[in-house]
């Protein structure tokens, strides 16, 4: 069993940045963590993710060069990095555990899910 709660969403203009954080508890050792959004209206989306060492990450296209995943393992937190955000990256962010990375873009590959924390951004 994994538990995760994300932090780090507010409000900012386009063209700022924000630090999400994930913070994890459990049976947290050699999981994969991805971080995904879902605005309103719409299905929820990869954004990123990352192996349990810290050395394979995955972006979606619409964030590549913008946002960065990280993670310590030691302090069980992965971190989401954005920067020049863009209205369309409003959201609510989630943060979610899998044993592993078989389809780390889908969804459906993790079992343990955050509540979300809100992002939006203002033209």
């Amino acid at each position: 069993q994994v538990h995760v709660v994300e932090s780090g969403g507010g409000l900012v203009q386009a063209g700022g940045s924000l630090r999400l954080s994930c913070a994890a508890s459990g049976r947290t050792f050699g999981s994969y963590m991805g971080w995904f959004r879902q605005a309103p209206g719409k299905e929820r989306e990869f954004v990123a993710g990352i192996s349990w060492s810290g050395g394979s990450t995955l972006y979606a296209d619409s964030v590549k060069g913008r946002f960065t995943i990280s993670r310590s393992n030691a302090k069980n937190t992965v971190f989401l990095q954005m920067n020049s955000l863009k209205p369309e990256d409003t959201a609510v962010y989630y943060c979610a555990a899998a044993a592993v990375a078989r389809t780390p873009t889908s969804p459906s590959n993790y079992l343990y899910w955050g509540q979300g924390t809100q992002v939006t951004v203002s033209s």
